[in-house]
C-alpha cells in the first residue's frame, strides 16, 4: 500500500500544480482582456482540458484518504462487520467503474487519435486529454480495489 500511497501522492501534487497553471492563466487572461482587450487564445479550451486533467490525478488521493462523500444515514445502526462489507461493496463498485472509464478513455484516445480530432481554438489533438486521464482513474481503479479486500477481510477502508 505504501507505493500505492507514493503514487497517489505524486499524482495529486502534479494535479494541483495542473490547477495551478490553470488558475494563473485565467487570472491573466482576464486580466489581459480588461487591459488590452486580448484575452488568451482558447483560455476556455485550456481551462476545460486543464481541469479535467487535475481532477483525474487527484481522484487516487482523494480515494485512498476516503475523502468521497458517504451517506450512512441508514447503516449508522448496523453492526461493524457489516458496514465493513458494505465499504467493501462500494470500493468494489467503485474500482470497477474507474476501470470501466479508464479503459473506455484509452480506448476513446486511439479513436480520436486514428481520426485526427483536434481542439476548436488551438488546434491541439484532442487525443492527448483522453490518454492523460486514463492514469488516474486505473490508479484510482486500483487503490478501490485493495481497500475493497482490505475491508472484505475485516480491515478499515482507510489506512491509519
Amino acid at each position: 500500500m505504501r507505493a500505492l500511497r507514493q503514487l497517489s501522492l505524486g499524482f495529486a501534487v502534479a494535479g494541483g500544480g495542473v490547477a495551478c497553471v490553470v488558475a494563473a492563466m485565467t487570472v491573466t487572461s482576464i486580466v489581459m482582456r480588461a487591459l488590452l482587450s486580448r484575452p488568451i487564445a482558447g483560455d476556455v479550451e485550456l481551462t476545460q482540458l486543464g481541469i479535467a486533467l487535475s481532477i483525474s490525478l487527484c481522484l487516487p488521493w482523494a480515494q485512498l484518504h476516503g475523502a468521497n462523500i458517504i451517506v450512512d444515514f441508514f447503516t449508522q445502526t448496523l453492526a461493524e462487520r457489516t458496514n465493513r462489507r458494505l465499504d467493501a461493496l462500494g470500493a468494489l463498485l467503485l474500482a470497477a467503474m474507474c476501470a470501466l472509464l479508464s479503459w473506455r478513455t484509452s480506448v476513446g484516445a486511439i479513436a480520436v487519435r486514428e481520426a485526427g480530432e483536434t481542439s476548436m481554438i488551438l488546434d491541439l489533438p484532442m487525443w492527448w486529454v483522453y490518454a492523460s486521464l486514463a492514469p488516474g482513474l486505473a490508479l484510482s481503479a486500483l487503490i478501490a480495489l485493495v481497500q475493497a479486500w482490505r475491508c472484505w477481510r475485516g480491515g478499515a477502508l482507510i489506512e491509519s
